[in-house]
């Protein structure tokens, strides 16, 4: 098993996309990138701690490669807004990839230097390619938020949406339970 850590707005967004993918084992809401020891939401949402919400990725490179992660990544996301997604403002949500090794750190700026040359976006992608030096899991009520809170009027106006437009765009990735 290996690991990818990517923050691509609101972590009840990005964890029900990524958890119906085929070859994902397990995926761990949490924050990185900030200077605060074992934050808290509160911390993290006040934009003073330096984190963002990202995703721990587990996942078997077998079934599924780092790059077809990144594709997801980037196709699940605006790249090119800065700590911004849709509604969700503040430097918590920015776009950013901490890599956990070299052959990760390679892999993600081939990718964006790749989308930035074929005009895939009409703005330039601001999304950052940093070393993962810090993770921490979001607290409990935060894991396996959709799954759990689907019919909460978040979930149902924001998050479900965007799930449906990953089913439709990824079939083909899909585990057998949501294709």
């Amino acid at each position: 098993m290996e690991t990818a850590t990517f923050g691509n707005g609101c972590f009840w967004c990005t964890e029900a996309v990524f958890q119906q993918l085929k070859g994902v084992d397990k995926v761990e809401s949490g924050y990185a990138g900030g200077h605060v020891e074992n934050p808290t939401y509160e911390q993290v949402c006040s934009a003073t701690t330096g984190h963002a919400e990202v995703l721990q990725i587990t996942y078997d490179p077998k079934q599924i490669s780092y790059e077809e992660l990144l594709r997801v990544f980037w196709e699940t996301h605006d790249p090119t807004t800065l700590n911004r997604q849709g509604n969700d403002v503040g430097p918590q949500y920015r776009s950013v990839i901490f890599y956990h090794n070299e052959e990760q750190k390679q892999l993600a700026e081939n990718y964006k230097l790749a989308l930035d040359q074929s005009g895939a976006f009409d703005d330039p992608i601001v999304t950052a390619i940093e070393p993962l030096t810090n993770y921490y899991p979001a607290e409990k009520y935060h894991q396996d938020y959709f799954l759990r809170n689907g019919s909460q009027p978040y979930c149902a106006f924001v998050v479900r949406p965007k799930v449906e437009k990953f089913r439709k765009v990824f079939k083909d990735k899909l585990k057998p339970e949501y294709s």
